[in-house]
């Protein structure tokens, strides 16, 4: 649905699932009536609500497909009291007799996908029975009681009259990012990233961008390490080395800095205004969205009130220094539990793999020891979990990131110790090297067959076993014609973009971050042992490894989204959140951990010792955490034109409010 001022196709965007048995049965009933029963009652309510009405009958379930013309979703915007960008680039609530005064999308609609979706839900979940009176409603001969002031969805959800309500694909736009994005392999890296954005929202639009600009900032790394690891250069390897770190780790701070600078492009470009000082972009506003509550609602239930009253500072300050106790108390507990359990574990795989002469049972070792480990990281994961519920964030974003590092310890553990056992104890290169390749072959190989079968199966598994349950009452179906695997139905059996573990947290996103950051760790924190890892991580050598990396990544990950997941539920960040400082973290850590690498290839004889090459050593590893200061200070965040036009606008403002400030003044006084 594109709102660009005309009336354009409207798309249905929103899927309700309604068991067959509770849509069908009481219409071949002597008693049946039509004003009484639940769904006819919802769909004619759906309707008067100004909402474009699909049904469609499936092989086991209803499917009620429901679009919204621009002028509904204006209407619910402004009940909402969004705030929206205006043409003189500042956020103001939204008012549908003003329409022509906001600034649309980059493809020229009115609302996002997020906006359209929170419409969406206040206008179905905003039925309400508004007479004096229960009505009574009927659904398979029971009585369902829709009492006065009472949402009728909610309801029917929870006496399982409506099964589910979830977003569905618009067909013509699916097929076009195909056909541009997924399926183009002709361009490797450019992606539409407004087209993204517009149809999957924010929070998904920035990650393909942040993966876009990191595989063409790999191309570097990677052709560098290629050249370090296939040329001899003799004496001068540990010089050739040196020189390959201080550049990878140079690499790595000015990339995240100028990713900044774009996400800071992204976000005015999206209208996303994330106010100086708001921590990892997060907005008060839309971090409580899916609630649905208005504005003034929330500043009621945050407390915004509380300041002015007697004693509210005092309760904020108990309330702030609360959070972070229970933050810290959390924290503490996972690396407690990391260090107690984990951390003898990996050592004991770390010992046996050295011991293990074959490599065939090396490499059949790492493969056993990468499948268990992904149970121990989801126990890990739930109660990391059940912990972050008692901590006092504000929003379900900030709620997220807390969670995100924690489970981000356990995988860091899981991924690094084994590792970092063969480094520092065996200080043996080779099998160093081997081991690296190992879990970059393996990992990579887990992971796609976690991330792309296993939905292929489960969709298949769901598609066959509605089609076996069909011929099975086949007989006793009723005349009444049915579509036969409609798209609507596939869509519904598809299954969800949701995050492996702690999927009441995060969705999808956060498996294909914790890929991503666990390859840049591997290949960054031991640059000086396999240089090439780089190499391994942006091309496809075919004939030597078939793992994914990051140029199949943006393709496969499309497709995935496209082809074989539901749609996604929005989410209105616009950044990427934790994983920014986790990254941060992987290249201090980087600096260190090849710091020691560069010492144990000068000390052949394995002795540690203090020597010239050790204290040069020691002095680049402060100069490297030295550059990563300057270069995080001489590249600004944000381009210089965003701040300009920041004080642009807010200069704007200030002389149209004073110009009505001073109107207002003048007319009281001609009043007086």
């Amino acid at each position: 649905m594109n709102g660009n001022g005309g009336e354009q196709e409207t798309a249905f965007e929103i899927g309700v699932v309604i068991p067959k048995s509770r849509s069908g049965n009481l219409k071949d009933g002597d008693n049946y009536n039509k004003s009484a029963d639940c769904i006819e009652v919802l769909v004619d309510e759906f309707q008067k609500a100004g909402l474009i009405v699909d049904r469609i009958v499936g092989l086991q379930n209803e499917f009620i497909r429901l679009g919204a013309p621009l002028k509904t979703l204006g209407q619910a915007a402004a009940e909402l009291q969004l705030k929206k960008r205006t043409h003189i680039g500042v956020d103001l609530q939204f008012h549908w007799d003003e329409v022509e005064a906001y600034e649309r999308q980059p493809d020229g609609s009115l609302f996002s996908w997020f906006e359209r979706y929170c419409c969406y839900r206040h206008i179905i979940y905003g039925i309400v029975n508004t007479s004096t009176s229960t009505l009574i409603l009927k659904s398979d001969g029971n009585e369902v009681h829709w009492e006065p002031g009472k949402p009728l969805l909610r309801i029917l959800e929870a006496v399982g009259i409506v099964k589910e309500v979830f977003p569905v694909h618009d067909e013509k736009k699916r097929k076009q990012l195909l056909r541009s994005w997924a399926l183009n392999w002709w361009d490797f890296t450019t992606q539409p990233i407004d087209d993204i954005c517009n149809y999957y929202g924010t929070k998904i639009a920035s990650y393909f961008a942040f993966l876009g600009m990191y595989t063409r900032w790999m191309l570097f790394p990677a052709a560098f390490g290629l050249t370090v690891q296939l040329v001899d250069f003799g004496s001068l390897q540990l010089f050739v080395l040196s020189a390959f770190f201080i550049s990878i780790i140079s690499w790595a701070v000015l990339f995240f800095q100028f990713w900044k600078r774009k996400n800071s492009a992204l976000l005015v470009r999206w209208q996303m205004n994330y106010p100086a000082g708001a921590e990892n972009g997060s907005r008060f506003s839309e971090g409580e969205w899916y609630q649905f509550h208005s504005p003034l609602e929330l500043m009621k239930k945050q407390g915004a009130d509380k300041p002015d009253k007697p004693g509210g500072k005092e309760a904020f300050q108990r309330e702030e220094w609360l959070g972070h106790f229970m933050r810290f108390r959390n924290d503490a507990m996972i690396i407690l539990s990391i260090i107690c359990l984990q951390l003898p574990f990996e050592l004991a795989f770390a010992h046996v793999y050295e011991v293990l002469r074959s490599d065939i049972s090396k490499f059949c070792l790492t493969a056993v020891y990468l499948f268990i480990i992904q149970y121990f990281n989801k126990i890990g994961g739930k109660i990391s979990v059940k912990l972050v519920k008692y901590e006092n964030n504000k929003n379900i974003e900030r709620r997220a990131d807390s969670w995100v590092y924690k489970v981000f310890g356990l995988y860091f553990m899981q991924s690094y110790i084994g590792i970092f056992y063969h480094a520092l104890l065996h200080r043996n290169i080779m099998t160093l090297r081997q081991v690296l390749i190992q879990r970059l072959i393996i990992s990579e190989v887990l992971e796609n067959m976690l991330e792309n079968s296993l939905p292929y199966l489960k969709y298949s598994f769901k598609k066959y076993r509605a089609v076996g349950n069909k011929r099975k009452r086949e007989k006793g179906m009723s005349s009444e014609k049915t579509q036969y695997m409609s798209r609507v139905e596939k869509e519904y059996l598809k299954p969800d973009y949701s995050a492996s573990i702690g999927e009441e947290l995060e969705d999808g996103l956060f498996d294909d971050f914790l890929e991503l950051a666990l390859q840049f760790g591997m290949i960054m924190m031991f640059a000086c042992a396999f240089p090439l890892g780089f190499a391994f991580a942006t091309l496809e050598p075919y004939s030597i490894l078939i793992f994914q990396n990051n140029i199949t990544e943006i393709r496969t990950d499309a497709l995935k989204l496209l082809a074989m997941l539901r749609r996604p539920i929005p989410r209105p960040d616009a950044t990427i959140g934790a994983w920014l400082n986790i990254f941060q973290f992987l290249i201090v850590m980087s600096i260190c951990t090849n710091c020691i690498l560069l010492v144990c290839l000068y000390d052949h004889e394995g002795k540690w010792k203090i020597s010239p090459g050790l204290a040069a050593i020691l002095i680049m590893e402060h100069v490297l955490l030295l550059i990563k200061y300057v270069f995080s200070r001489i590249v600004p965040e944000e381009p210089a034109w965003i701040r300009a036009n920041r004080m642009k606008n807010a200069t704007h403002v200030h002389d149209m409010c004073s110009r009505q400030l001073l109107r207002s003044i003048s007319g009281e006084k001609m009043l007086n």
